[in-house]
């Protein structure tokens, strides 16, 4: 291994294993209650509690440490109605013709159709992109590595503290997404990922029960 600067690791803080436990069943408990919402408020949300959002998804564990992400938030009515026009003619697409029926099926107990009307009510869209090439420097065209698997678990991050906040989400996945790239006026060489809808509920929101059964832990985890 080649030298490099290095810092001590003194910032984890050291809990007894009954803190850890507690600690991690208190997040368990918390996150467990994080839903998928379809129907939203058009109250506002504060500007810094998406900021502070944002900048924890930057501390993502990612390739190279080259952080091969950017978060476009568009929260102009003019910019969420282009986008809603543009999200919802290809999901007519899709519900037309593109989709198997397999995929209908699978969609079915979740309600969801061609209508996105939440993409306009919501009082953020952030547009998640990752950068093929970038790099540590603004304006630097470096080959960037593990892009889908960094920009996920910074999403999965960012999900995750505007939760904590109180605040709902949407992951939205229209296909394809280039058009993104020119409404978000971001580069070619950047790939939109998914459209995160983020504010509070609707006074009338609801989830589908369908949406509410998670696997245990026998099913998603294995000791070896």
């Amino acid at each position: 291994m080649k030298p490099h600067d290095t810092l001590p690791y003194t910032e984890l803080p050291d809990y007894s294993d009954a803190e850890r436990i507690a600690r991690s069943r208190a997040f368990y408990d918390a996150v467990k209650l994080r839903r998928t919402c379809r129907y939203f408020s058009a109250d506002p949300v504060p500007r810094a509690t998406i900021e502070n959002a944002i900048m924890a998804a930057g501390t993502a564990p990612n390739g190279a440490n080259h952080q091969p992400w950017h978060f476009a938030v568009i929260e102009s009515p003019e910019k969420k109605k282009a986008l809603r026009s543009a999200a919802e003619d290809e999901e007519r697409a899709f519900y037309a013709s593109k989709g198997s029926e397999e995929w209908f099926d699978a969609l079915a107990p979740l309600g969801t159709d061609a209508d996105k009307p939440f993409l306009e009510t919501a009082p953020y869209l952030i547009v998640i992109f990752g950068q093929r090439k970038g790099g540590m420097i603004p304006g630097e065209m470096k080959q960037n590595y593990y892009v889908n698997e960094s920009v996920g678990i910074a999403t999965g991050i960012l999900i995750t503290a505007l939760h904590d906040a109180g605040l709902a989400t949407l992951t939205h996945t229209p296909n394809p997404m280039k058009f993104l790239n020119q409404l978000c006026e971001r580069p070619s060489h950047e790939k939109p990922m998914m459209i995160l809808v983020v504010g509070k509920p609707a006074d009338d929101a609801t989830i589908p029960v369908h949406a509410t059964i998670k696997k245990p832990l026998d099913q998603i985890a294995s000791w070896l």
